[in-house]
């Protein structure tokens, strides 16, 4: 129902586009974004008619009163009834305040048992009219230490346009992430850039670079069992989720999010 909901309202389509390199599981189908992934959050928070506040760095979560008082790095503490935490897990183990005794030692061995992989992910991004000269939209590489995949992303998601100007994405092998996850950004583009003009020799000379740390990238393992949430405090609620308690792909981040709604429902 969540596909098809998106589908009818253009935020996911089919994905049509050639991906060379591709592991196509029996069964399964694949879909893209136009407008990016974020569409489906907007679409999603749009729907639910919450004032979200962005870039709001949480430190300390503690009790009061029967509330839960959060604090963040600038600006006053918060009070709330129910918080809901789908950050990743090592930053869940990272909060102050009483969460840290909150979380029993059963629960703190399954949230410590979570690891993630680690990526550099490169954007490049060129003027309108210019030309990727490439057979493929996307492509997994097998061979090269540095890059396992490369995407031209308006010709991936079927919006290529004169107007907007294309952009490459590429994503670096998990070995390489975590090789280099506490080097200097700048340095690490030049590794990277220097890998895709051996793979792709005829690229144009892009207008601007994005290089991003991707520290948590996938879940490689998660919460055992995947029950999908995990209750840390009952009255008030505080609860974790995520795809760190299932797995990393859409289903995962659906099935968490079903099952986090489930639960404060019976809460509430």
């Amino acid at each position: 129902s969540f596909y098809e909901e998106l589908l009818s309202h253009g935020i996911l389509k089919p994905l049509t586009a050639p991906v060379e390199g591709m592991v196509v599981r029996e069964g399964s189908c694949n879909y893209v974004a136009p407008q990016g992934i974020s569409s489906v959050v907007k679409y999603y928070l749009k729907q639910s008619g919450a004032d979200v506040l962005y870039e709001q760095h949480v430190t300390h979560i503690s009790l009061r009163d029967g509330k839960w008082e959060v604090s963040r790095k600038a600006g006053p503490p918060e009070q709330f009834d129910v918080v809901i935490l789908t950050i990743p897990v090592p930053q869940i183990l990272q909060l102050q305040g009483d969460i840290v005794n909150i979380i029993n030692e059963s629960q703190k061995q399954q949230l410590e048992s979570v690891s993630y992989s680690s990526r550099y992910a490169l954007g490049l991004f060129y003027e309108a009219g210019t030309r990727i000269d490439v057979p493929w939209a996307a492509q997994y590489i097998t061979d090269n230490p540095c890059i396992r995949f490369i995407s031209i992303d308006n010709k991936k998601r079927n919006i290529e346009s004169p107007e907007v100007g294309p952009s490459l994405v590429v994503h670096t092998t998990v070995m390489f992430g975590s090789e280099y996850l506490d080097s200097d950004p700048a340095e690490v583009q030049q590794i990277i850039l220097g890998h895709l003009e051996r793979i792709v020799p005829s690229l144009p000379k892009p207008s601007s670079i994005k290089c991003h740390r991707w520290r948590y990238s996938q879940v490689t393992k998660a919460v055992p069992n995947c029950p999908g949430q995990m209750i840390l405090h009952t009255q008030p609620l505080l609860i974790c989720g995520g795809d760190g308690f299932t797995r990393s792909n859409f289903d995962g981040c659906i099935e968490s999010a079903v099952s986090l709604a489930e639960a404060v429902k019976s809460h509430l």
